[in-house]
């Protein structure tokens, strides 16, 4: 048996079925059926043990890893990047065409435990209760737990050394890796722009570009000071600017704004989100636990949209200039591809 200890002391027992290796983290809950195989190669997860509340989980199993232009067209990363994994019932057995392996034998790959068995509804109702809390899974030691927002997390998850994809179109775009998920970087593909892809912190000022796109990530957006001041010395030349998730939150800091840390984050892939001053409401992809005040930014700057859920900001834009960014994720894997437009805006500001 292992247990869950979360860091008020409520433990909970479960069997293993990933690696028996101890782990530490935030725990949080993702309210999505399906997209596991995304989800737990998001890099936005890094440093959190995930609960599922949708209570079967491995039974369509997990496909084989394949490439193109150095990239994993069924991953969102080249591994597993949460810290652990909390189910009801894990199937053993698994059914899917494209079904190469259990979710067990993945998670065990990369070394990442994984229990089930556990009341996830339960456990659940408490995390919207007291909120998002830290916790660890142990099985024989016992191990300190460590919050992974204190840590400069984002420098886990960047690339070290700028990459670049070569597009047939003449734009290009430097896209900043917080912890970018490959789908974003697919959708630019798709789009045939070429893509310099740089670390975090990196200094792209000297480059020749014509936008720039601030990705997803994990963390606190607080600790991405660097970022936070290139991308404001690039607001001053009038850059066209993207923000992806984690990139909403850095775009609104280096325009003088403010972000705070939600009670417990939203997580899933059926999270709506109206657009302001219409009726329209999208359903989109989710993995974030900070947000954007909105009542901390000038009046230059509008809510775009807002969660239909409770009411927080989940977009903002420049009435005047070429800068807006989404707190969602346009580029979805998982979920719904209802906001992939967006990249088609973006490209137009160029």
């Amino acid at each position: 048996m292992a247990r869950l200890i979360l860091e008020n002391g409520l433990t909970f027992e479960g069997s293993s079925f990933g690696a028996n290796i101890p782990t530490s983290g935030e725990v949080v809950f993702n309210t999505g059926m399906v997209g596991y195989p995304e989800s737990l190669s998001d890099p936005s997860y890094k440093g959190q043990i995930i609960v599922t509340t949708y209570p079967m989980i491995g039974n369509y199993g997990v496909p084989g890893k394949k490439m193109q232009d150095s990239i994993a067209l069924n991953f969102e990363s080249e591994k597993i990047q949460c810290s652990g994994l909390i189910v009801t019932d894990y199937s053993e057995k698994y059914s899917h065409w494209d079904g190469k392996k259990t979710l067990a034998e993945w998670l065990q790959q990369y070394n990442v435990p994984a229990l089930t068995g556990i009341d996830t509804r339960k456990l659940t109702k408490i995390l919207r209760e007291k909120g998002t809390m830290l916790g660890k899974i142990i099985f024989d030691k016992d191990i300190p737990i460590e919050d992974p927002n204190a840590q400069d997390i984002v420098q886990q998850v960047s690339v070290k050394q700028p990459m670049i994809y070569k597009g047939k179109n003449a734009k290009r775009v430097v896209v900043i890796d917080c912890g970018i998920k490959h789908n974003i970087l697919r959708n630019l593909m798709k789009r045939e722009v070429t893509i310099i892809q740089v670390p975090y912190d990196y200094d792209f000022s000297h480059e020749q570009y014509d936008a720039i796109l601030i990705s997803n990530g994990p963390g606190d957006p607080k600790m991405c000071t660097k970022t936070i001041e290139h991308v404001r010395k690039a607001m001053e030349k009038n850059v066209p600017i993207f923000g992806i998730c984690l990139g909403n939150q850095i775009l609104a800091l280096a325009a003088g704004g403010n972000t705070y840390k939600l009670k417990y984050g939203h997580r899933s892939q059926n999270q709506p989100c109206v657009m302001k001053g219409t009726k329209r409401c999208f359903i989109t992809s989710q993995n974030h636990g900070f947000a954007v005040d909105i009542k901390s930014l000038s009046e230059e700057w509008e809510e775009w949209f807002v969660n239909a859920n409770d009411g927080t900001n989940e977009g903002i834009r420049h009435k005047k200039k070429p800068f807006m960014s989404v707190q969602y994720h346009p580029e979805s894997n998982p979920g719904p591809n209802d906001t992939e437009f967006l990249f088609d805006e973006f490209l137009r500001m160029i």
